[in-house]
């Protein structure tokens, strides 16, 4: 189950609907690159985000997911949507500068020294 509706990745990503089910898959992904990135866990809303902090599996830090990790997370499965093999040729790529990481680093958790 993602935390971002599949509705709103399908239309992001422009997807149709008998791709439903890898748009799902490429969601669940980004969305857990981009908890692991954070060293968090995020949630839809606060009774979700309650039930894990009582279970137990929220973590150190939970946080609602905001406008900035929604979008981080839809730019990353774009990425993976869009790029569905490890190499790319023929073509020149680059990462947009005010990509994903830059939208999830000031929710960052942990940094250490």
């Amino acid at each position: 189950m993602t935390v971002i509706d599949i509705d709103v990745a399908m239309q992001h990503l422009r997807a149709e609907c008998e791709d439903k089910s890898y748009v799902t898959l490429v969601l669940e992904a980004a969305e857990d690159n981009a908890m692991q990135f954070l060293n968090r866990f995020f949630y839809a809303d606060t009774d979700s985000m309650a039930a894990a902090v009582l279970d137990g599996s929220a973590g150190g830090a939970p946080m609602l997911i905001n406008p900035s990790v929604r979008a981080a997370c839809l730019l990353i499965a774009g990425m993976l949507y869009n790029s569905r093999e490890d190499a790319v040729t023929g073509t020149t790529v680059s990462e947009l500068p005010q990509g994903s990481r830059s939208l999830l680093m000031p929710y960052r958790v942990g940094l250490g020294v």
